[in-house]
C-alpha cells in the first residue's frame, strides 16, 4: 500500500507539473506571437526598396514563436540541445537574405523569442519595445543618409522677354509652388536655349508622396513648358 500511494502521489505531482508547464508554454507563445507581430509590423512600415517579401514578413512572426518553442523543448537538457543542433545542421536553408537589414530583423526575432521562451517576459517586452522604437526613429529621420535632398526637379520656362513682367511673374509662381511642396531647394544647373530656360534644382519635399502633385502644379503654371521630378532611392547613395 505505501508503494501504491507513493506512485499515485508521484503521478498527481507529475500531472500538476505538466499542467503548469503547458500553461507557461501557452503564455510564452502568446507573448512571442504578440512581439513577433509587432516586429513584423515595424519591418513592413519601415521597409523601402524592391526586396520586400510578404512571406519573409510572416516568417518573422513564426520565427519568434519557433524560438520560444525551441527553448521549451531544450529546457535544461544538454543532450536535447546537442540533438537539435545536429538536426538543424542537416537542414539546408537556401534562401539568401538580400538586405543586411533583413538579417537584423531575423536576429531580433530569435533573441526576443528566446527571451519569451525562458519566461523572461519583462526583458522580451521592454527589449522589443526599445528595439522597435529605435528602428522607427532611424526610419523617420533617414539616419545614415549622406544627402539631405529627396531628388531633383527639372522645369523649363518659356524664354520670351527675360527681363519682362511675364518672365518675373512665371518665376514668382514657380517659387510659390516649390515653396508649398518643398522644405529645401538648391538650384543646381540652368541651361539656356532659344525658346526656353531649363532649370534643375535639388529639393527636399515636405511629403514625398505628393511629388507628382507638385509636378502637375508646375506644368499648369503659365510660362512653364515642361516639368519633371526624379526621386532618389533612399538606400542608394550616389
Amino acid at each position: 500500500m505505501p508503494e501504491l500511494r507513493s506512485a499515485i502521489d508521484s503521478l498527481v505531482a507529475g500531472g500538476a507539473a505538466g499542467s503548469a508547464g503547458v500553461s507557461a508554454l501557452l503564455a510564452s507563445l502568446m507573448i512571442a506571437a504578440f512581439i513577433g507581430l509587432a516586429v513584423a509590423w515595424v519591418y513592413q512600415r519601415t521597409h523601402h526598396g524592391l526586396s520586400y517579401s510578404r512571406g519573409f514578413t510572416q516568417s518573422l512572426v513564426v520565427l519568434t514563436m519557433g524560438a520560444t518553442l525551441l527553448i521549451f523543448v531544450i529546457g535544461d537538457s544538454l543532450v536535447t540541445a546537442f540533438g537539435l543542433l545536429g538536426a538543424l545542421a542537416i537542414v539546408r536553408f537556401r534562401n539568401v537574405l538580400k538586405d543586411t537589414r533583413d538579417t537584423v530583423f531575423v536576429f531580433f526575432s530569435l533573441v526576443l523569442g528566446m527571451a519569451a521562451g525562458t519566461q523572461r517576459y519583462g526583458i522580451a517586452l521592454v527589449g522589443g519595445a526599445v528595439l522597435m522604437s529605435v528602428v522607427t526613429y532611424l526610419h523617420l529621420v533617414a539616419f545614415g543618409s549622406k544627402t539631405r535632398f529627396d531628388g531633383h526637379v527639372t522645369y523649363a520656362v518659356r524664354r520670351g522677354d527675360s527681363g519682362g513682367d511675364e518672365w518675373k511673374a512665371a518665376l514668382a509662381r514657380i517659387d510659390e509652388v516649390l515653396g508649398r511642396f518643398c522644405r529645401g531647394i538648391e538650384k543646381m544647373t540652368s541651361h539656356d536655349s532659344d525658346e526656353s530656360v531649363e532649370v534643375v534644382s535639388a529639393v527636399r519635399l515636405r511629403d514625398p508622396e505628393r511629388g507628382s502633385e507638385m509636378v502637375e502644379y508646375l506644368r499648369a503654371t503659365p510660362g512653364v513648358v515642361e516639368a519633371s521630378l526624379v526621386l532618389r532611392d533612399r538606400y542608394a547613395e550616389l
